[in-house]
């Protein structure tokens, strides 16, 4: 639930937002392969971007849960739109932990009007999963770093206006120890980008950054040198938990949908929803939903408690985009052959979700990340003895 009144009344508006006016042109943004800048500051200036960020750097401050429950909401009208929240409360959230006050300030205020959208680059052509094995460098010269390199698969690469990417300022075989982090405008010298032809997601885009004697002043290191790894990324658990909820608004919508649909198709006389081998695969899925809905309302309820919920985070990243994918499939099923054509909206969620089963961290990798926590869980117990 929750807190107030006022957090009830901004879910709504998200949600009225989603459905009058991101729904409608859901598919039709997929043909023009962006997000709309004006769309993105009338989110803003709805109060529906950062709503999690402090106050003192421009933000709500309200809580992470709430942050989450917008998400859905937008998801549920567009799943690729609900990535400019998810970048906002990712991004924000490191930049006010890591970044000097003065950039901090400057950029949230800009995330949070919807002014601004500032990506992340961890990954590189070399590997996407072994994220501390980096070969781009920032090499420190006086009151500057000089990046050279390229990161790939970058998402909104050719779209935001600054991006959080993580170098090299340590040795090769110093591994994620020697890896720093660091705001990086779009429009500095020497940076440029390209996009690739992927299989959805199409409205929000990915690519390579190439960085090519790319100064920055030092200021724009965020945490300390050599450290930025292992302090930043922490941030991502937070933005598991927001997945997957973004992925469960997408697939309530294909769901919704589907409900609908088979109330009003008819076979053999009969509507649809009377036959039993069509609603349980429904009924499956309502379960699921709640069921991934709960986990990552709980995960976001413990990271706002101050408690860890690392395991908690790999779990909603694992089951989001698993559900999510099986969910708008059997919606597409359940469509017969209209769902087999382009014309209908399952087949665009489906594609949209499913890269999400790759970025972000792979369902191997979250089942390892909750496999060492319960590991090491046991191990102290053992020490303790």
């Amino acid at each position: 639930m929750l807190d107030t009144d006022e957090h009830a009344a901004m879910v709504e508006t998200a949600q009225r937002y989603a459905r009058e006016k991101l729904a409608p042109h859901y598919m039709a943004r997929e043909k023009i392969g962006k997000i709309d800048r004006a769309l993105i500051r009338e989110m803003g200036d709805l109060g529906l971007i950062g709503v999690d960020l402090p106050e003192a750097f421009g933000g709500y401050g309200q809580s992470s849960l709430l942050a989450g429950r917008i998400i859905e909401a937008i998801a549920h009208g567009d799943f690729n739109v609900s990535y400019v929240q998810l970048l906002g409360s990712l991004q924000g959230t490191i930049l006010a932990h890591h970044a000097a006050p003065e950039l901090a300030k400057m950029w949230i205020s800009r995330i949070v009007a919807g002014d601004a959208v500032v990506a992340v680059a961890l990954t590189e052509p070399r590997g996407g999963s072994d994220a501390g094995n980096l070969m781009l460098s920032a090499k420190r010269i006086g009151d500057r770093y000089v990046l050279n390199g390229e990161k790939s698969s970058i998402s909104m690469a050719d779209q935001a206006d600054a991006t959080i990417v993580f170098a090299r300022t340590g040795k090769p075989e110093d591994g994620a120890k020697g890896v720093s982090a660091f705001l990086v405008p779009m429009d500095t010298k020497g940076v440029t980008t390209t996009r690739f032809n992927d299989l959805g997601s199409k409205a929000i885009g990915r690519g390579s950054i190439f960085f090519d004697g790319a100064e920055i002043p030092v200021a724009n290191r965020l945490a300390d040198e050599g450290k930025g790894f292992a302090q930043v990324m922490q941030g991502f658990d937070y933005s598991r938990a927001l997945i997957g909820l973004q992925c469960a608004g997408a697939a309530q919508a294909s769901l919704d949908e589907t409900w609908r649909y088979i109330c009003e198709r008819k076979a053999f006389d009969t509507p649809l929803a009377q036959f039993q081998g069509v609603t349980f695969p429904l009924a499956e899925a309502e379960t699921m939903i709640a069921a991934l809905r709960q986990l990552a309302n709980h995960t976001l309820r413990l990271k706002d408690a101050g408690t860890p919920h690392t395991s908690e985070a790999a779990m909603c990243k694992w089951l989001g985009p698993k559900t999510a994918v099986d969910v708008t499939h059997q919606c597409l099923l359940t469509h017969g052959h209209y769902g087999w054509s382009m014309d209908l909206p399952h087949q665009q969620r489906m594609r949209d979700v499913m890269g999400l089963e790759i970025g972000d961290g792979t369902a191997q990798i979250m089942k390892l990340v909750i496999a060492r926590e319960k590991v090491g869980r046991m191990a102290l117990q053992y020490q303790k003895q």
